[in-house]
């Protein structure tokens, strides 16, 4: 059960709401507007507030659902974090859209929500005060996502290595923003 579930996990986190969502508006792909990132952020730019609502909540969606079915049929608190691990692989790397996805802050947002809920809110928490702050989302990204790991190292234990390696995936997604950052040529609101 475990593996199927880590391959629809992997299924379903490669389904790209922003791509899907600018093709049936009639708008452009947002991997070739804007930031070139297929998510929440770009699409708040490219395509405007109910679009960038829309990915952002199914982006969190396809975090959160494969890990309530683990947990509903009953796998402990590390394959439910290794299957959300691979929706989140599902999104960054998504198999029906050339491997080209997106940053996977939302969908491992998702994740975290139904993994261990109040290291989700630090999180959300955390992004929005560094984002205010910032009015950087990738700053804000890169800030919220470790703050997880002690929590759940503390509480989830079981799910510390694959949300580590989440974490990772995160920040090496985001290493363009970092050279931005470091440069002074990244995007702000």
């Amino acid at each position: 059960m475990f593996w199927l579930l880590a391959i629809l996990a992997y299924l379903l986190g490669s389904l790209s709401f922003a791509i899907l969502l600018s093709h049936l508006a009639g708008g452009p792909d947002p991997r070739t507007s804007g930031s070139g990132n297929p998510g929440a952020t770009n699409m708040l730019r490219v395509a405007g507030k109910k679009l960038a609502i829309l990915t952002l909540l199914g982006d969190l969606l396809k975090g959160l659902l494969p890990v309530l079915a683990a947990t509903l049929l009953g796998l402990g608190v590390q394959q439910q974090a290794w299957i959300g691990l691979a929706a989140v692989i599902g999104h960054l790397y998504p198999l029906y859209f050339r491997f080209r996805g997106g940053k996977g802050v939302a969908t491992a947002a998702g994740v975290l929500l139904g993994l261990y809920p109040p290291a989700a809110l630090l999180c959300i928490c955390a992004w929005l005060l560094a984002f205010a702050l910032t009015r950087t989302s990738s700053v804000a990204a890169l800030i919220a996502t470790p703050l997880s790991l002690p929590l759940l190292a503390w509480q989830q234990a079981g799910a510390l290595l694959p949300m580590a390696l989440l974490t990772v995936l995160i920040v090496w997604r985001h290493r363009g923003n970092l050279r931005d950052l470091f440069a002074g040529h990244e995007r702000h609101f």
